[in-house]
């Protein structure tokens, strides 16, 4: 148990957010995830997610099932908050705070600012933030002892999904698109968008990228990370304009691209954040996916829940690269052919050009320029 003075004190603020947000979702308020068997350790590691709750099949579910793997093997007590909307953000850390929590990881750039609050007020608690570091309530980034941020540097990763898709279009068109315009998503369309230009370098090729200018920083964005909706009707455009392979960085909204790609001839999908052919549970959709832009979100989470349960949490930031297996390129499944032999070697030939140095992949996203 905490100190009873940090309790009482924050059953005020507790009381004021609810009031301003009304009730917390039930699985905040309920203090459990459905996983309440008896653990064997008082450490409490928790998770509040973003809105795209987590069963987006991405980076909220990534980061679920790194939590879930700790609390099994290091035999810890867990507890989640599900968000369905930016408002119950600090309504959520706040309930996981008095729920006694040890370490809490926020997920998702959208949850900084409240992060930063909540860490600052609650020096105590441990804190982790997935794909952001913590920010003031201006939306300046803040460097707070207690706040571990753990970020991806995905554009080398889409750089190579970016390579591969140019290099395996039938039409000479690809696209890709996001769900809001913040730097966790930019970053993957940056590379991306690099990785189709260097395709063209190398081969003398003209292969055109829809939905994203890197040198305007313009391209198209749903607006959200939970409507499907709007994720098809986009995706439905851009095969229309002759695009093939389309790239969603939406979350939950990527889903509406597999649905749009189900319903034509020769659409296919590149998915992010998790290994999307692995994580997709509708077998006709999962077929479609040529590759995965992968963070190792779970593996972080587990890395970081196992160190603070020892006592050993630091708050140096944590960077994934290609070097260090925090971002990948996943396998290419059952669209194996579809990727000539010699395309393969070229990627694989990149990847090591980026982890030597040979090649910088740029984003005004990546993690080592939002510090």
């Amino acid at each position: 148990m905490k100190n009873l003075s940090r309790s009482l004190a924050l059953l005020g603020v507790s009381a004021l957010a609810l009031a301003a947000c009304g009730s917390a979702p039930e699985e905040a308020s309920s203090g459990s995830d459905g996983g309440g068997k008896a653990a064997s350790s008082d450490f409490k590691a928790c998770m509040v997610s973003d809105s795209g709750g987590f069963e987006d099949k991405s980076f909220n579910e990534s980061g679920y099932n790194g939590l879930k793997t700790a609390e099994s093997d290091l035999k810890i007590q867990t507890q989640t908050a599900e968000s369905t909307d930016p408002s119950q953000f600090s309504t959520n850390i706040d309930n996981l705070v008095t729920g006694d929590c040890n370490l809490i990881f926020t997920v998702g750039f959208l949850l900084a600012p409240a992060t930063g609050t909540a860490a600052k007020a609650n020096s105590d608690v441990e804190f982790a933030i997935i794909d952001s570091t913590a920010q003031d309530e201006d939306g300046k980034a803040i460097e707070v002892d207690n706040v571990k941020p753990l970020s991806f540097d995905t554009a080398q990763a889409a750089y190579l999904a970016g390579y591969v898709a140019a290099g395996t279009s039938e039409t000479g068109t690809v696209a890709t698109y996001g769900g809001m315009q913040i730097p966790t998503v930019t970053i993957f369309m940056d590379g991306f968008a690099d990785g189709v230009a260097k395709y063209n370098e190398v081969h003398k090729k003209d292969v055109k990228l829809l939905g994203w200018d890197k040198k305007t920083q313009k391209g198209s964005f749903t607006g959200n990370f939970e409507d499907q909706s709007k994720g098809k009707a986009l995706s439905d455009s851009f095969y229309s304009q002759g695009a093939d392979i389309v790239m969603p960085v939406a979350g939950p909204v990527g889903s509406g691209t597999l649905a749009s790609a189900k319903e034509g001839k020769d659409r296919y999908v590149i998915w992010v954040d998790s290994d999307g052919y692995e994580s997709v549970t509708d077998g006709d959709a999962k077929k479609l996916i040529l590759t995965s832009v992968q963070k190792g979100i779970g593996n972080s989470v587990e890395d970081v829940t196992k160190a603070a349960a020892g006592g050993k949490f630091e708050n140096e930031p944590y960077v994934g690269t290609l070097e260090n297996g925090g971002v990948d390129l996943a396998p290419y499944h059952e669209l194996d052919s579809k990727v000539p032999a010699d395309l393969k070697k070229e990627v694989d030939g990149l990847k090591q050009d980026i982890i030597d140095g040979k090649i910088t992949v740029e984003s005004a996203a990546s993690p080592q320029n939002l510090g």
